[in-house]
């Protein structure tokens, strides 16, 4: 089926940095179809588990079809990565400003390819400020986290 509009919200997180950490989002496709997943890893980075939603996020949304997904992120870091900064990256071999190698290169690597596939619109959204989606995303992540022994 394919839908007009899919709306994702996403969210990682890491207790220690690195330490024990969580992703998750919702989807919600025209108001008739949900999905929440989530997941861990018990030796990751905080920026990882925010890149790994996006990532899920995206996978799932590929089998669904829709003109338009919106993905609402309340990571600077994978915001302007995908929309600004990866751009650079590429052309600089991926390098930072700074020379230095591009932390996460395989994670940026397989959202670049999600993203150049998919028509997404990426915006921010602040965190821990009361919107449901969002808030929701946390409350997995946090799941998934104390779901590691």
């Amino acid at each position: 089926m394919d839908y007009t509009q899919i709306e994702i919200y996403t969210d990682g997180g890491c207790i220690g940095n690195p330490g024990k950490g969580g992703w998750a989002y919702v989807l919600k496709a025209d108001g008739v179809f949900e999905k929440e997943a989530s997941g861990s890893d018990p030796a990751t980075t905080n920026n990882r588990m925010e890149l790994t939603a996006v990532i899920e996020a995206l996978k799932a949304s590929q089998m669904l079809g829709a003109k338009r997904i919106v993905i609402n992120t309340d990571s600077q870091y994978v915001k302007n990565g995908i929309t600004s900064w990866i751009k650079k990256w590429k052309v600089n071999g991926w390098r930072t400003a700074a020379k230095d190698p591009v932390k996460n290169k395989e994670y940026w690597i397989e959202l670049d390819r999600l993203n150049a596939l998919l028509p997404v619109t990426w915006n921010w959204v602040k965190g821990h400020a009361g919107i449901e989606g969002n808030e929701r995303c946390d409350q997995l992540v946090r799941q998934a986290m104390d779901s590691i022994v």
